[in-house]
């Protein structure tokens, strides 16, 4: 299966394609069509995850959309399944499998993501139903005195035994630890914790023989905390996000960055920067929120204004994916 691994990893990589995170819980999507004045169906989430996939010409800068497990287990409104449906329209299909971030028995006040029981059986069924991919996120918050040492490995052992087995189910894993933008700390604190957190989930990779060359990086990028009183520029932002990443070896199949709560236009803008460093790895976008949330603003649950929720997803996809075929143009930078 490590040969199947790679090929998908690298298409989920490719040139100036990013990868669409549609994969909002039960929970956080109702209340996010709550808050549009949308009725929290199950018909109006497929719906929805139907507008986004179907979007005309996506696949130009989208390889894969994640899903959630309601949504791989609906159909398209003409009875295709979802995953065959995305897939006719040359885009790969993914997974979350993880079951949340849960409280962590003897480290009051952090969570470890749960989900590994059972992960397997489910993983060998979410193959048979079209899935090419999967996606676990641990996250870590900064305080005063977290993320202590003890949650940092836990998650990291965790993402790695989720990604042991995705493999051996030929599944790429997408491999997210996420630092949190949540506090007022500066970039350089961000920058520091994160360096630990991917420093702990390359060891847990490495101590279960992972192939690197077979997952996609989902990290967080460095930045200041969303109350701190001073915002990084693009520049910055690249600068101390990819000098964090250098630690990772060559032959991991790319980076595709989380959004993590950013305003869609900043995101970009940072993903662009990202473009001037040469690294031996893609650097992409993998965005949740700062893709999807425009869309929704749009639609508002009104067939009459689906066209324009589309539009506006292919103009912030096509925003980005333009700021990832940067990189052949942009000039290197040594970090």
């Amino acid at each position: 299966m490590t040969t199947t691994c790679r090929l998908t990893a690298a298409r989920m990589v490719a040139p100036g394609k990013g990868i669409l995170a549609a994969d909002e819980s039960i929970g956080t999507m109702s209340a996010r069509l709550q808050a549009v004045g949308v009725e929290p169906s199950a018909e109006n989430r497929r719906k929805y995850r139907e507008l986004l996939a179907s979007a005309p010409g996506l696949a130009e800068d989208v390889s894969g959309i994640i899903f959630c497990d309601e949504t791989l287990r609906q159909n398209f409104s003409d009875g295709t399944p979802f995953a065959q449906a995305v897939t006719a329209l040359g885009i790969l299909p993914g997974i979350k499998v993880d079951t949340g971030a849960k409280p962590c028995p003897g480290l009051p006040g952090e969570t470890v993501t749960e989900g590994l029981d059972g992960l397997p059986a489910r993983l060998a069924e979410y193959a048979e139903l079209g899935a090419a991919f999967a996606k676990w996120r641990a996250v870590f918050r900064i305080s005063s005195d977290t993320p202590s040492r003890g949650a940092i490995r836990v998650n990291a052992s965790a993402l790695a035994r989720y990604a042991a087995a995705c493999q051996e189910a030929g599944l790429v894993p997408i491999v997210e630890p996420e630092v949190l933008m949540d506090g007022d700390h500066n970039h350089g604190v961000c920058r520091e914790l994160t360096s630990q957190v991917q420093t702990a989930v390359r060891s847990e990779l490495a101590a279960l023989n992972v192939d690197l060359s077979g997952i996609v990086l989902k990290p967080n990028m460095v930045l200041e905390g969303a109350e701190h009183g001073r915002r990084s520029t693009p520049a910055e932002v690249a600068e101390l996000t990819v000098g964090v990443l250098r630690a990772w070896p060559g032959d991991l199949a790319g980076v595709a960055f989380l959004s993590g709560g950013q305003p869609p236009e900043r995101a970009t803008a940072n993903l662009e920067a990202m473009q001037s460093h040469s690294t031996p790895w893609p650097l992409t976008f993998s965005f949740g929120r700062a893709l999807v949330s425009p869309a929704l603003e749009a639609w508002r649950g009104e067939a009459a204004r689906e066209a324009d929720a589309q539009a506006v997803l292919l103009e912030r996809v096509a925003a980005n994916g333009a700021a990832a075929r940067l990189r052949g143009e942009a000039q290197p930078v040594t970090v």
